[in-house]
């Protein structure tokens, strides 16, 4: 079948509107007609070097139309959110770790099904594709059963779809990994949609002192509004002045959205003893390095990958959380028609708005 679809032609470049084919659905895949997808850093950040031609997205949602002969989990007119994929073979998928899968970049960041094919095509080009499981960035997207979720259709479907990455992610590092006490402290590296979920979720457990650390001081404005009881503008320097002013026996918990070396260098030496950092963004650092005493006294760094979360299990409790007003992300969002896609990235990185969404 033929989608619309917003292709990459080559890395760093625009994307370009057009029409591409899809297969038909094989015995372990869905057929999902996308309602809506959000703009996901990481979707920016592998842009710049993805082997094009290529079809990226990884926050969808939508109804499913078709669905292979063993698929049990859903059926034609399910709605879904669509979130990773995995082996679902190895030890850690079976044990309930997908997003440790031992295969996670060969079956999400290849541009490839397993076998090596893929599921699209433009003008007789072969696409690589099926981006953390799907490629949502599309009309229609042929995915993987182990990447699709269920969800309550009473629940907003354009809502939907950055549960299955930014939302997960942000709100499971603290949620699933540093599972913060009562009375905790925490500081948020980064006030964009990711740290806005950490946020969220360290407010829904308690901590006294929520931190978020920022360069943009409308997101610093904003973080108050989702939970933060404190904001660093960043920008202003003595950034650790003003994290040890806050809380001067240090933070016990951290979470870095950047990806940036100096900005987790600094989080790390904002912990208390046993204060733990988690490593969530994907950014521009190739890589980290501390002075080697700000890990003593039992602090531990942890990397983090979609909130240690097993999607099937965590998206429905956050969406019922979103429905219930407790998780109230809607606050951040920016709805963008498809055709505007080039316009929505380029509001994404300047930071004028929290969370875009492309709808169709």
């Amino acid at each position: 079948m033929r989608a619309t679809a917003a292709l990459l032609e080559h890395p760093g470049q625009p994307f370009v509107l057009t029409e591409v084919d899809l297969d038909e659905p094989r015995p372990d895949e869905v057929l999902v007609r996308v309602a809506g997808v959000g703009i996901c850093g990481t979707d920016l950040e592998f842009a710049g070097f993805f082997p094009t031609p290529a079809l990226l997205g990884h926050e969808g949602s939508g109804v499913v139309e078709r669905v292979g002969a063993h698929v049990t989990s859903v059926r034609a007119g399910d709605h879904v959110a669509m979130s990773f994929t995995s082996c679902g073979a190895c030890a850690l998928c079976r044990t309930g770790s997908p997003a440790y899968c031992r295969d996670f970049d060969a079956v999400n960041f290849s541009g490839r099904r397993p076998d090596g094919s893929t599921a699209v095509t433009h003008e007789g080009r072969e696409v690589n594709a099926h981006f953390l499981g799907q490629s949502s960035f599309a009309g229609h997207v042929v995915a993987p059963e182990r990447a699709v979720v269920k969800i309550d259709p009473s629940l907003d479907l354009l809502r939907a779809g950055p549960f299955g990455c930014g939302f997960q992610t942000g709100a499971g590092g603290v949620l699933n990994v540093l599972q913060p006490r009562p009375g905790s402290s925490i500081a948020v590296f980064g006030a964009g949609a990711v740290g806005v979920a950490a946020i969220i979720a360290a407010s829904l457990s308690g901590c006294e002192v929520v931190a978020a650390v920022d360069v943009n001081p409308a997101k610093l404005e904003a973080a108050r509004g989702f939970g933060a009881t404190h904001t660093v503008d960043s920008s202003a320097g003595a950034v650790a002045e003003q994290l040890a002013a806050l809380v001067p026996g240090g933070f016990d918990f951290v979470i870095d959205t950047t990806g940036r070396e100096g900005v987790l260098r600094t989080a790390v030496e904002a912990l208390g003893p046993l204060g733990r950092a988690g490593v969530i963004g994907i950014g521009p650092s190739e890589s980290m390095s501390f002075e080697w005493r700000s890990i003593l006294n039992g602090r531990t760094v942890t990397g983090i990958i979609a909130g240690s979360s097993l999607p099937q299990l965590f998206l429905p409790k956050l969406l019922e959380l979103n429905a219930k007003g407790r998780f109230p992300v809607e606050k951040m969002i920016t709805y963008f028609p498809f055709e505007q896609i080039n316009e929505a990235v380029a509001a994404v990185r300047s930071g004028s708005v929290g969370k875009a969404v492309l709808t169709f």
